[in-house]
Parts: C-alpha cells; structure tokens; sequence
C-alpha cells in the first residue's frame, strides 16, 4: 500500500548530510541531456523519448524506463532491473489510468506534502530532499511522478474499498493472540565457530569444520573457538547471548531444537566461510510474541577481503556508527555500491546473513560475512525487526494493521484485473 514508505524504509536518515547547490526544477529534457550527454544530438535525443511500452496506447518512453531505474537505484532497491523498472511503470500507468476514468487527481499542495513526508522519513527539507534526488542524476518530475501515483493510488483504494471492510471483534482478538501467547518462548545459548573458507582452502575447512561438529563438550568447544574462529566472539570462547529461537530461520530452529547441551550443529556453509553452533543451555520465558514481519539491515562493504587491516577498517566504522543512520554519512564520498540497505521479510533474507541478523540486537554489528567472491569484508548492522503486531497494541491500532491489509488486498486484485484486461505492447 505504501510502496514510496517502504522505499524510504531503507534509507531513513541515509542522507541527512548530503548537500548540493543544484535546482531540483530540471526540466525532463535539461535532465536527459546532462545525463545522456545529448548535446546537439537530435536523432539521439529523438529515440531517448520514443516509445518502449504502450499501456493502453499510452506510451512509456526509453527516458522514463531508465529515470525509474535510477530511482530505484537511488533508492538502494533490492533486485533493481530494468525488468523491475518496466513492470513498476506499467502498474503506474495502469494505476493513473483507473484513477483517471474516477476523476481523482493529486493538487500541487498534496503532492508538498506527499513529497514532505518522505522527506522527513530521510531527516531532510524537501529542497534538500529534492535536491539530492536530481544530484542523482535523476529529473525531479520522475520523483514527483512517482510520488504522485503512490499517494493518490492509497487515497483511491480507501475510498473505494473502505466501505466494504469490516473488522470483527474476534479478528482483533485473534491478532492479539500473537503477542499474547500463553505457550512459552524458546531462548538459545549457543557458542560460535567461524572458519575461514576460502576455495583453495575450502577442502581443509570443511575437514576441520567436521572434525568440530563432533565436540560434545563445551569447554572443549570454547578452546577450539579461541584457536580457530575469526570473528571476535573467539575472544570469549565463542559464547553469544540469549537469543530467541524465533529470530534464526526455521531451518535453523528445528536443528537448535533437535540438539542437546554440548551438541554442535552440521556445518553451515556460509561465503567463503563455515559456521558451527554449539547449544549451551536451553530456557523457557513466559511469553512468546510476534515473529518479526520484516528486518531492516544494513551492509558495508569494505573492500579486501577477510584480512587484519580489513577487519581494523570494520572496527573503526562501527565505533564510528551508532545506527544504520551513521553509516551513510562514513560513506558519503564512497561509490553507492560501498553500502546497501534492505528491509525484508525473514523469508526472503539469505540463510547466511539470516543467521548473523538473528543473533544481533539493533544497532550491533558483524563481521562474520565476506561476499560470495571473498572480495570484500561485510560489515553487517541490524538497523531495525518490525513486528506485525507490536507488543502492547491497543485494539484501534490492531483493527487499523487488520484494515490497512485488506485494502491491500483489495489493491493488489484489482490491480491484477487492470493488467489482465489492459493492451500492454513491448512489456
């Protein structure tokens, strides 16, 4: 429903330091001209602004297809194709459409504050806001454009459908249930091993990582911890805190759960490492709340691989960083692809940064990742859990959550009937 919130959820206060003097009126032309380096090139000029798409008959331009993928860059979207960046103009063009046949347009004043409220998400002005976007090289009519489908398509959807949703009481009640559950909460002690695995050494790691996985003793497995491991709970043996069996991925869960005190997981392969988990202890607290609905995190890359001066860089940067929201200003000078910042569902995060996340409070950090390549260091933070239901939600607030779903619902159907009747050419 709130696709332009969802967006700056991954960015929020990302950019609260950058400033430029640019004007954030470029016009679409000024802007594909800089960008392009067009000139006096009319011919090329003329195929940037012809038609790619036609929804309807209604034309998407080669310029807009790569101003949205730019957006969505700008924006740190996961999986930003210039598939994604065609399907998403279509759903716009298909949206503005359907809002047009009801006659609802979004005023100059509702599209301030549309912009605003995104804005304030990322601790700026709008001029500072504005300005930022088209330093990205990114016209400012491709924001507004993009804002103003969002914000009326959720206007249009409340008043079409609100009519028909009704909360019942026994909904509300079951929702809370969630954060109400009188079974008991799972919490896991468990000690790490990190071995390095990088492919000429990758034979030797799994043999040392399954000679490891046999230990059944836990100071056994604390020594082991100090000699072998490489992030810096090696320092207390490997031992981790507390953590709620809810916070690994379920795969995970169900191995914690099947192992006794002193048992050590099968090795779990991770980039360009392997990682062990050996169970301490296992307790039972007296409630259970909601599975978190959607992770924030964040990773800086830092060039290198795993090496002494690498892991120094990583140890600076999080003594420099309190939140997610400091490490956009250490890479303010740094090439975009040095930072990424992703909120998804637990279901759709890799296993093996799953498995770091999980044992991390906000604002903490790890060093454990490399990438695929063993390229660069990651130094992973967890910057926020969001739960579906919050603890403590009153019935207004869970009704509302129960009613902002259903017209989603009602949104996404709809949408769907729109592509399934429309003349899509080129898509």
């Amino acid at each position: 429903m709130r696709p332009e919130a969802e967006i700056m959820g991954r960015v929020q206060g990302g950019l609260r330091r950058l400033k430029c003097g640019m004007t954030a009126t470029m016009s679409l032309v000024a802007a594909a001209t800089l960008a392009m380096g067009l000139g006096g090139q009319g011919a090329t000029a003329q195929g940037l602004f012809s038609p790619v798409i036609t929804v309807n008959d209604e034309a998407i331009t080669r310029f807009e297809l790569e101003q949205r993928l730019a957006l969505l860059e700008f924006f740190n979207t996961p999986g930003a194709t210039l598939q994604t960046a065609r399907s998403a103009l279509v759903d716009d063009r298909l949206r503005g459409q359907e809002m047009a046949r009801s006659g609802l347009m979004m005023t100059d004043e509702g599209l301030r504050l549309a912009v605003g409220e995104l804005a304030e998400r990322a601790n700026l002005t709008v001029e500072e806001f504005e300005a930022n976007v088209v330093r990205g090289g990114i016209a400012i009519e491709t924001l507004h454009d993009f804002v103003r489908v969002s914000a009326s398509w959720r206007e249009f959807i409340r008043q079409r459908y609100n009519a028909r949703v009704t909360i019942t009481e026994a909904e509300i009640d079951a929702e809370l249930a969630r954060t109400e559950d009188a079974n008991a909460r799972i919490e896991v002690l468990l000690s790490e091993i990190v071995i390095p695995a990088p492919p000429p050494d990758l034979a030797e790691a799994q043999a040392t990582a399954l000679r490891l996985s046999q230990i059944t003793s836990i100071p056994a497995f604390a020594a082991e911890a100090r000699s072998q491991s490489v992030v810096p709970s090696r320092e207390r043996g490997g031992a981790l805190d507390w953590v709620p069996v809810t916070n690994f991925p379920p795969q995970l869960q169900s191995i914690f759960l099947g192992l006794a005190p002193g048992q050590v997981t099968p090795p779990l392969q991770i980039p360009n490492g392997i990682v062990l988990l050996q169970l301490r202890s296992v307790r039972e607290t007296g409630f259970r709340p909601a599975t978190p609905a959607e992770i924030d995190y964040a990773m800086f890359y830092i060039p290198g691989g795993r090496t002494q001066e690498t892991l120094a860089e990583a140890a600076r940067i999080a003594a420099r960083a309190d939140s997610c929201t400091d490490l956009y200003e250490i890479a303010f000078d740094l090439p975009r692809e040095r930072l990424d910042r992703v909120t998804a569902a637990p279901g759709q995060i890799p296993q093996e940064i799953a498995q770091e996340l999980a044992r991390l409070d906000r604002n903490e950090v790890s060093v454990a990742l490399t990438t695929p390549g063993g390229d660069a260091l990651i130094l992973l933070m967890l910057c926020n859990r969001t739960f579906a239901t919050p603890e403590g939600a009153t019935r207004e607030q869970v009704a509302n959550a129960i009613r902002a779903r259903k017209l989603s619902r009602h949104a996404d159907i709809l949408l769907a009937e729109l592509r399934a009747a429309a003349v899509i050419v080129g898509e």
